[in-house]
């Protein structure tokens, strides 16, 4: 019954916070005309002090040349989370969308990024069924049902990761499994001590899942079996969806919903250090929540991180120190290019740091409502993600714009097929949105 009353409190929490792809204008083109020139400047930022820098006003963004990542392989696109300045087409157009499977309702959501791998494209929908589509042409390859048929509808969470032909699938109803990447068919499934709404993360042979009782396992990938177990400081309450751990070398970052975050030992979970993005000041009751939904990032020996609660850090990887500490909150992943640092924030600001003392260098307040005069329907807005020399975030208002990641200015827009709840994928010159409805959509 414990748990049960925790799930539906988590669930009432998250309903208060959270509540065919033609292109209109160009996602790399033109701004949308009903944005007006000038200088936008939001009130909130002045209030909790997200404005720019004086002091790095004349420094300039310079990002390292685009790549081409052919695979996208995990929450964040690797291990670390860390995968910098993506190679994309100028100007994308839907190339094909496909049915993804169950949608997200009052009782479900879908919260698994897609992944990419060897010319394949994985995803899972609302009900945990999982679907293979050829890359090119979007064609069905399999479909993996995977729920136990002792379970009930509703058991949504978890997520997807891929290493060396193997689909590692976290669930809500409290098993990990093994999928072969090439048929779907089941390797090994494991019972886990409870639900999950992060993605694993697969690195070195092992396979590192954060359940909802703020509990990190480490799993062989080779047969599923418990390598050892972390706890952290268990909470009632919750947002919608988790943060995966981030794994470099030997460490494992693993965030929890108390605002809690630890440097584990890869091989056997003992703790290196710890920290806790716990609010200090904040005054509203939200500020309660210290969630890391956001997953960490891990990049050059550092460590980002932000909390739902207001506190975003970069820590020393090896040693736990603090390095530095900014007033942000959010529950999307920071996003790392070159010397500068991109997240957004709750208050719907898109934010440009320096990475080397978390400076903010430009501010860009997103648009709040639907409709801003009576500020009616909140919009939900997710990513960012670097690619082609732009900055894409997407929202729950059906659109995706392009910002300049030098200048902080809104550069292009698109209308998607449905709401978006899910940071984009970019992998081998194609850019992947998930709708709530369940539809995958692949542009080039």
């Amino acid at each position: 019954m414990g748990g049960k009353t925790s799930r539906i409190a988590g669930l009432v929490v998250c309903a208060l916070l959270l509540s065919g792809c033609e292109t209109v204008g160009d996602l790399f083109g033109s701004p949308p005309e009903e944005i007006l020139p000038g200088k936008r400047i939001s009130i909130l930022s002045v209030d909790r002090g997200l404005r720019p820098d004086a002091s790095v006003a004349e420094v300039r963004v310079l990002l390292s040349a685009p790549y081409v990542n052919e695979r996208w392989t995990q929450y964040g696109g690797s291990p670390t989370h860390a995968t910098y300045h993506l190679s994309l087409a100028q100007a994308p157009r839907r190339a094909w969308s496909s049915d993804l499977g169950t949608g997200a309702a009052s009782n479900r959501r879908i919260l698994a990024q897609p992944l990419v791998a060897d010319g394949t494209v994985y995803g899972m929908d609302a009900l945990s069924t999982v679907t293979a589509f050829d890359a090119e042409s979007g064609r069905t390859l399999w479909r993996q049902e995977i729920e136990p048929e002792f379970e009930e509808d509703g058991y949504f969470g978890g997520g997807l990761a891929f290493e060396n032909g193997r689909l590692f699938v976290s669930t809500g109803f409290a098993e990990v499994i093994a999928l072969n990447a090439a048929d779907g068919q089941v390797i090994w499934r494991q019972r886990m001590p409870g639900p999950m709404r992060a993605a694993p993360t697969a690195a070195g042979g092992r396979v590192f899942v954060v359940t909802t009782a703020n509990q990190t396992i480490a799993l062989s990938a080779e047969d599923g079996r418990r390598l050892w177990i972390h706890s952290g400081i268990e909470e009632a309450t919750g947002l919608l969806g988790a943060a995966s751990p981030a794994v470099s070398g030997s460490t494992v970052v693993t965030p929890y919903s108390s605002g809690e975050i630890f440097g584990l030992l890869a091989e056997n979970g003992r703790p290196l250090w710890n920290e806790s993005l716990t609010a200090v000041s904040r005054t509203d009751p939200l500020a309660d929540i210290a969630h890391i939904r956001g997953a960490p990032v891990i990049d050059r020996d550092m460590v980002f991180a932000v909390s739902h609660s207001g506190r975003m850090i970069a820590i020393d990887l090896r040693r736990g120190l603090r390095v530095w500490e900014r007033k942000i909150d959010g529950v999307e992943m920071p996003w790392v290019g070159g010397d500068f640092i991109f997240v957004l924030s709750n208050d719907a600001q898109l934010v440009c740091l320096t990475r080397r003392d978390g400076r903010i260098r430009w501010v860009l307040p997103l648009e709040r409502y639907e409709d801003p005069e009576d500020q009616e329907d909140p919009i939900q807005w997710t990513g960012p993600v670097l690619a082609g020399d732009r900055l894409i975030v997407a929202g729950s208002h059906d659109k995706a714009l392009s910002v300049s990641p030098y200048t902080g200015e809104i550069i292009g827009a698109i209308d998607l097929p449905g709401a978006v709840s899910i940071a984009p994928v970019v992998a081998a010159n194609a850019l992947y949105f998930v709708t709530d409805s369940g539809s995958l959509v692949a542009m080039r």
